[in-house]
């Protein structure tokens, strides 16, 4: 599962669920416009920026 697929069954679960994810990866996801959010390489790509900042 890549961290697109990990943020959107974040987003879209129950109320009631315990599902969590990184600061990391809701951080990274959230810096990007929302039109990017649904593009699965930026989402992928800011991921990998933020867990690796070097790259």
């Amino acid at each position: 599962m890549d961290a697109f697929d990990r943020f959107w069954q974040w987003a879209n679960k129950p109320l009631e669920s315990q599902l969590m994810i990184p600061a990391e990866l809701h951080r990274a996801v959230m810096e990007l416009a929302p039109e990017d959010r649904r593009d699965r390489a930026a989402v992928n790509r800011a991921a990998a920026r933020h867990q690796y900042p070097e790259w």
